[in-house]
């Protein structure tokens, strides 16, 4: 029976960790202790999942305490990203294994840090990268591994973030790079994690380009210059082009919200923290928009783009090598999507040869299936029969998080960035 405690209550702990945790995977596993600034988050979790009702809680200055006294195995990190590297490195420390959600950190200079300690500690790191799950992008590596593709010599990878998705990010924490590193480190690495693993290489210099081009207060469909306003209660709200595009004027019609809302309605889901504030506020300083260059060590090059206000959410992939090439394309929440979806299929085409469609069998849950099987890795322990490595560890995670922030560095100061200047290994 192994004994977790939990680092930052978030309504994406609760669903992901939390209650499989308590439900599934119950007869080895023991919740101990939870962790969070806002007492609040104590209140729902327990609200939700009754058997947390008696899990001891702590602070965050009360980190040691909570170790001392519970005596985890086992850190899960689930907090705001610029709070992962210190629970990481703390657990470390002592000697703890820690499952981390992504980004591992939010800089070099921590995913450095959380590499030294893993190096001189007992305990290792698993990052949580989902997408790897899914029964499509699992596909993918196997045709690579088969040598279908040859040598992979470029990569063209361009995501769509729909308006309702997109817009979640900037009324959040997400929108501030100080907590999140901005999104091309909180959401691409999630998109970086999924090129470096599938190619089986390792990115060594980035060029990028990026700008705000939708949201913050010079955003073109800004009704109103003016900070400080909530979707909850703004007086602009019909006049929001965002706001009205997926809900009605008495919220009588709203999507299903993936963040926030993915535990239902919660009444003050937060002491003093509101999740709605204005995509149009002036102290957002990310960027909304990036087109960005990748080299890899074995030659090979990634084209990538990502824009976070599309009419639709998905991607669109090809892996070219030398004897041939892998395309798909997939949509993201088919229900806000304004036409009819495919099914997603991968399309192989040998360099000389005849195309072959492939169907990949489904399977329900998260993250395009990924999210149900990345548990039992994680609580059951990986799976014997799998062929290949697919469970990551800290140095992905870095790679993962120095090519996000080489993209918005090379962005800020106009030049190609190395990932030698940011990853000291």
């Amino acid at each position: 029976m192994k004994r977790y405690a939990v680092c930052g209550v978030s309504a994406r702990a609760i669903g992901m960790f939390i209650k499989p945790m308590v439900e599934r995977f119950y007869h080895n596993s023991q919740l101990v202790g939870l962790l969070d600034i806002d007492p609040r988050r104590f209140e729902v979790c327990k609200e939700k999942i009754p058997q947390t009702q008696n899990v001891a809680t702590y602070l965050p200055e009360q980190f040691e305490q909570m170790i001392e006294e519970q005596k985890p195995d086992v850190l899960v990190v689930v907090g705001v990203d610029r709070t992962h590297a210190r629970y990481i490195v703390g657990g470390l420390e002592h000697d703890l294994d820690v499952i981390t959600e992504k980004p591992m950190a939010t800089t070099s200079e921590d995913c450095n840090a959380i590499l030294a300690a893993e190096a001189k500690s007992k305990g290792r790191v698993i990052v949580t990268f989902n997408y790897r799950y899914a029964p499509i992008h699992s596909k993918i590596k196997e045709l690579v591994l088969e040598d279908k593709v040859g040598r992979v010599t470029s990569v063209d990878l361009n995501w769509y973030i729909d308006t309702y998705h997109g817009a979640s990010y900037f009324k959040r924490w997400n929108r501030e790079r100080e907590k999140s590193g901005g999104l091309s480190i909180h959401k691409c690495t999630h998109h970086f994690d999924l090129v470096n693993w599938w190619i089986g290489q390792k990115p060594v210099e980035v060029f990028a380009y990026g700008a705000l081009n939708y949201y913050g207060s010079e955003g073109p469909y800004n009704p109103r210059k003016v900070d400080g306003r909530h979707c909850g209660d703004c007086p602009d709200s019909t006049d929001c082009i965002y706001y009205m595009r997926w809900t009605t004027r008495t919220m009588d019609s709203i999507p299903k919200d993936d963040h926030i809302g993915a535990l239902g309605k919660i009444e003050r889901p937060y002491t003093n923290y509101r999740p709605d504030r204005c995509i149009y506020d002036s102290e957002i300083n990310i960027e909304d928009t990036y087109v960005a260059t990748v080299k890899f060590d074995q030659g090979a090059m990634l084209s990538y783009s990502v824009n976070f206000s599309t009419p639709y959410e998905g991607y669109r992939l090809a892996i070219n090598g030398t004897k041939g090439r892998i395309e798909t394309m997939e949509f993201h929440a088919p229900d806000r999507v304004p036409f009819p979806t495919p099914v997603q299929t991968i399309d192989y085409f040998p360099l000389f040869g005849a195309k072959e469609t492939i169907h990949v069998v489904t399977r329900k849950g998260g993250h395009g299936g990924g999210d149900p099987i990345l548990l039992e890795d994680l609580f059951l322990g990986v799976d014997p029969h799998r062929p290949y490595e697919i469970l990551s560890g800290a140095l992905d995670g870095a790679y993962s998080v120095v090519t996000g922030e080489a993209v918005w560095k090379s962005v800020k100061e106009n030049r190609p960035i190395k990932i030698s200047e940011l990853l000291k290994i």
